[in-house]
């Protein structure tokens, strides 16, 4: 396929996408074209008094002409009417486009936050979240500002050119046609430039993205970087994309530049040609002085598309690129979703089957193989094992974070993808062993469980989970704000909310991953106090390093490179 046939193909593909969220806006851009094609209309009509006076003064006997100060009067009032209509006209559709366009806008970042919250976890582990922040903001904003002010106005002035040149070929065809002949050399020309434009921007994103991807990196992991002094390694790697990013982005400014300059120069030729024929015109007597002055008017709009071109390239070609990394994130497809005749959990007993079981990190390489195992309602199990050797991934099945390669998992022996996501989610409470809060108060972390609950249901999680009590000795209690990912808490103050936030979710199914890993002392015994009553009468899957962890569970799972290696019933041991 040639290049300007995948420039086509990603271009009708933008427009394809663009369109469902352009349609509500269809009113908006309607009156933006009415109001295009006025403007248009009085920047036709604009030149023409300045026509009619040239001529009047410059006549053989016009001072003697006793209605010239009427006509002079007249021709005022038309500029100043022709000029006050086309700036009301161009004002009204710069906000009517402007307005559907940050409409539309805002609903495409919409729905790619809610499409990408929802790609599935092997999505997210393999792509860097500055580089989807980036195409999250700042791509979509700059397909928003390049629609409002480059590309909306340039249709305003192709339409414009078509119009000129049309009135032009009625003053004089001879004049017409050497502004028409200069528009196929500018086409071919910009074209040719705009591919080469288009890639370098393309080039120039990807640039822009690992940039971001890189910065959220090492701002995500600050505690890391001082800790381990890598600053200076870190400013290294970031310093050689940043370069690679400029070199890219001053190539293509080179190259839109040079575009802009050419058609500089085109115009140059074009406008001279025209004085030199159309005053040869006036000599001969074929022109009247004014009709020269409103073609070479006509001239200078005329070439004001072009010149726009050419300063636009580069900014186009950029929402170009941006409008396919915006697409290419919109296509991924998300294979956790909701089967065809999936239904809604309802309550539960809280059975858990592992029937043949197998994973895989997505290489191929297989994170479980085989797996079998039964979880009656209410047990404790504990996962233990060498780092890797497949318990989280053998929890996070149960959440549908990932789906098995083989085998089936079940709860109350019906398989998981019978269940639409959402509700599957709702039975079941996961604690992390780095919980994660989000900015906001205790309150509102809490409420997170269960987002309908009542103030009274979240004091009460509260207090079951012991986050009271270190939340009464704070100013504003339970209304106290958190930080960004809760880094004014302790880890222990950080697992106790994320504990209330299970327990107000009240599922018949907890994991509990590694929840109290890192603690110390005193921590760890009132997260095990809130995690006792967490886990009462439910079912719970407990994935420890720890052996005192793992031995106060019912029964302890061994695996071992994605395998069952022993098992343990500890209840009756």
């Amino acid at each position: 396929m040639s290049g300007k046939e995948r420039d086509h193909r990603r271009g009708r593909r933008l427009l394809r996408f663009l369109r469902p969220y352009l349609k509500p806006e269809r009113r908006l851009i309607a009156g933006g074209f009415v109001a295009m094609f006025a403007e248009v209309a009085f920047r036709l009509f604009e030149p023409w008094p300045l026509k009619f006076v040239i001529d009047a003064v410059i006549a053989p006997g016009a001072a003697e002409r006793t209605g010239i100060l009427g006509l002079l009067a007249l021709c005022a009032l038309g500029v100043v009417a022709a000029a006050g209509l086309r700036a009301l006209s161009s004002y009204l559709m710069t906000v009517c486009f402007s307005l559907a366009g940050t409409r539309a806008m805002n609903a495409v970042r919409s729905d790619v936050f809610s499409h990408t919250l929802r790609l599935p976890l092997r999505f997210h582990t393999g792509t860097r979240s500055g580089d989807l922040i980036n195409r999250l903001v700042s791509d979509i904003g700059k397909l928003r500002d390049v629609a409002v002010t480059a590309a909306m106005p340039l249709i305003g002035n192709v339409v414009t050119l078509l119009g000129m040149l049309a009135v032009m070929f009625v003053i004089d065809w001879r004049l017409g046609l050497i502004v028409a002949a200069a528009l196929p050399v500018f086409v071919l020309h910009s074209r040719r430039a705009s591919r080469r434009i288009t890639s370098a921007a393309r080039v120039q994103r990807t640039r822009e993205g690992e940039l971001a991807g890189s910065a959220g990196e090492s701002f995500g992991a600050i505690k890391v970087v001082h800790a381990y002094s890598l600053e200076d390694q870190l400013e290294q790697g970031f310093q050689k994309s940043n370069d690679r990013e400029l070199s890219e982005g001053v190539r293509a400014t080179r190259l839109s530049a040079g575009l802009e300059r050419w058609t500089d120069v085109l115009v140059g030729v074009a406008t001279a040609a025209v004085l030199l024929v159309g005053g040869w015109g006036v000599l001969e007597g074929r022109l009247t002085p004014g009709d020269l002055v409103v073609f070479v008017q006509y001239l200078k709009g005329a070439f004001k598309p072009m010149r726009d071109l050419a300063k636009y390239t580069g900014r186009i070609a950029k929402a170009a690129a941006s409008g396919e990394r915006i697409i290419d994130l919109v296509g991924t497809r998300n294979e956790l979703d909701d089967l065809p005749g999936a239904h809604r959990m309802q309550r539960i007993d809280g059975a858990v089957s592992f029937r043949g079981v197998s994973a895989s990190y997505g290489d191929g390489t297989r994170a479980l193989d085989g797996i079998d195992l039964e979880i009656a309602p209410g047990e404790r199990v504990a996962l233990v094992g060498h780092s890797g050797s497949g318990k989280s991934t053998l929890a996070s099945l149960l959440l549908r974070l990932q789906d098995p390669v083989a085998g089936s998992v079940m709860i109350d022996g019906r398989d998981l993808r019978a269940y639409t996501l959402a509700s599957l989610r709702e039975n079941v409470a996961i604690v992390l062993q780095e919980s994660v809060l989000f900015t906001g108060t205790i309150r509102e972390n809490i409420r997170m469980g269960r987002p309908d609950a009542s103030d009274a249901e979240v004091e009460e999680a509260a207090r079951a989970a012991n986050v009271a009590e270190f939340a009464e000795t704070m100013p504003e209690g339970l209304d106290t704000p958190v930080g960004e990912r809760g880094e004014t808490l302790s880890g222990g103050q950080r697992q106790r909310i994320a504990i209330a936030r299970g327990m107000l979710r009240d599922a018949r199914i907890v994991i509990l991953d590694e929840a109290m890993a890192g603690l110390d002392g005193a921590s760890a015994e009132k997260v095990r106090v809130a995690v006792e009553r967490l886990c009462a009468g439910r079912t719970t899957i407990v994935v420890t390093h720890t052996p005192e962890e793992a031995e106060s569970c019912d029964r302890v799972i061994t695996l071992r490179r994605g395998r069952i290696v022993d098992e343990k019933d500890t209840a009756h041991a």
